[in-house]
């Protein structure tokens, strides 16, 4: 018995050139489209309907790769190769039997190369700018295809929603406009994945800093004493800037000092100062990189304490109109530093220092603002009666002679002390609102009572001149009945006109 192998070959040698047609072999090529370099690639091509024997031939861009022939069994053809740089490139696969030959499918086969020692560059370089400054960092590998990148920002995962301003472009990050902060650490990750396996590449990080532009610079003077002279600590800071700031001291338009600072954008410098004496303008000037600014002049001219010293006092009310606290001023007529302290009946009130030891739970009913010239008495009780006095000397000077100003009375009254509940309050005042309506709808029932009378009164008058009139024994030339006139608010209310009747208006009264 011939095997159907047989019988199949003898019909497509005998009876396809006779009917004039031709044998489909459907040849299919299965394989990879990415492979990594150095990882073995293979490729399956079978012809399902062909005829053995058969040959398939494997090809790249149209060259022959390698080669198989099945003779006794149907079964696909492998073909094994390890992936290389050249490896890359369009394949397909020819079956041929019978003189017959038919082309498979095309597969694009890359070869991808792993990551490798990956860095970050800077544009500038180094990655130290000024806020506002466009910043570029550039995620670079020494070898490596078909990448992917990740970036992190002190080790977070950069990503459209953390962050509108980094912009990720290929293996790019961009900040068009830096901030304080976007100062940090960068890093960067490349990575391919073929099929199931990922291969990553980290960079180290890399540090970016941003500076802050300087503040135009404040200018403050301040006085101690040395000995038997006196000394003045001119201090000149920035409230915003990154250092190194060089700070300069000016007098009369003179650099008479500077000074770099490298941690802070403050600076001191000591001179001498004699207290009443005009010693000229001093200016601080700072230098950084990039900017020059100059502070408000200040005069040089320390002057003593003296003069009259008195006390002001005003009230601040409550919702009730009720005095609810006292602020208290102490003027002085002049003095460039001086030291103010306040007394109550004799007795020196607690220093901002002393207040600050005090138990915390108990909160003072007293406060000292602006440099102590100003005491708030923030709760007017019994207590707080009494006499206030403030005193003033030379803050630098503490053999100096204490100025004091005249006594202040506060005095806190019962009525001022509001300890009645609120109940009360509220019972109270509905009691008031109730009598007030009952007086008033008393009053007007007596009014009403009043209008009523006149008018009974009235209309009986108007009868007896009617019989009057008409009695035929009444003379001709009897003078007229002489009628009341009416009130004026009878008139304009129409009250008794028709047939002297009444009529009664009410009236909502609202207290």
């Amino acid at each position: 018995m011939w095997s159907s192998s047989v019988m199949r070959n003898l019909y497509a040698f005998f009876f396809l050139p006779l009917l004039g047609g031709s044998l489909d072999l459907h040849p299919v090529l299965n394989g990879p489209d990415m492979a990594y370099l150095g990882s073995e690639v293979v490729f399956q091509c079978m012809a399902p309907d062909s005829f053995l024997p058969v040959t398939y031939e494997l090809r790249r861009d149209g060259l022959l790769i390698d080669m198989r022939e099945h003779h006794h069994e149907k079964r696909p053809a492998f073909f094994s190769q390890k992936a290389t740089a050249h490896s890359e490139g369009l394949y397909n696969c020819e079956a041929k039997t019978e003189g017959i030959t038919q082309v498979s499918n095309s597969i694009r086969l890359s070869v991808v190369i792993p990551p490798r020692h990956t860095r970050i560059t800077t544009d500038p370089f180094p990655a130290i700018l000024y806020e506002g400054s466009r910043l570029v960092l550039n995620c670079e590998v020494a070898s490596g295809s078909h990448l992917s990148y990740t970036w992190f920002f002190n080790r977070m995962q950069i990503t459209s929603f953390t962050s509108q301003q980094l912009h990720v472009t290929g293996n790019k990050l961009v900040i068009e406009r830096v901030t304080p902060k976007h100062a940090g650490y960068y890093s960067c990750m490349a990575w391919s994945r073929v099929r199931d396996v990922q291969s990553i590449s980290s960079s180290s990080e890399v540090k970016v800093a941003v500076k802050a532009y300087l503040l135009k610079p404040e200018i403050s003077l301040s006085i101690f004493k040395e000995g038997t002279s006196y000394r003045g600590n001119v201090t000149c800071w920035s409230s915003r800037g990154t250092p190194p700031v060089n700070f300069s001291l000016l007098l009369d338009d003179k650099v008479v000092a500077s000074v770099l600072t490298s941690d802070s954008a403050s600076a001191w410098f000591s001179i001498d100062v004699v207290p009443g004496l005009d010693m000229g303008v001093v200016r601080c000037c700072v230098n950084s990189e990039v900017q020059q600014l100059m502070s408000e002049p200040l005069t040089l001219e320390v002057v003593p304490v003296g003069g009259d010293v008195n006390v002001e006092v005003e009230y601040l009310y409550s919702s009730n109109s009720k005095p609810a606290a006292a602020r208290l001023t102490c003027h002085i007529s002049r003095g460039s530093f001086p030291l103010i302290s306040w007394l109550h009946n004799d007795s020196t009130l607690l220093s901002e220092t002393q207040m600050s030891l005090q138990i915390q739970n108990i909160w003072p009913q007293y406060a000292l603002i602006d440099w102590k010239r100003t005491l708030i008495l923030a709760k007017l009780r019994h207590e707080e009666s009494g006499y206030y006095r403030c005193r003033a000397r030379d803050s630098y000077d503490e053999s100096a002679a204490w100025l004091e100003s005249g006594a202040v009375l506060i005095q806190v009254k019962d009525w001022m002390i509001d300890n009645k509940p609120q109940e009360a309050v509220s019972s109270a005042t509905s009691a008031t609102t109730t009598e007030i309506i009952a007086i008033i709808f008393c009053c007007f029932l007596l009014v009403t009572l009043a209008v009523s009378s006149y008018c009974v009164y009235m209309m009986i008058g108007h009868k007896k001149a009617r019989r009057l009139s008409s009695s035929p024994n009444a003379s001709s030339d009897r003078l007229p009945f002489s009628v009341p006139v009416l009130p004026l608010e009878a008139k304009q209310g129409d009250a008794c006109l028709t047939d002297c009747g009444i009529n009664i208006q009410m009236m909502e009264i609202t207290v």
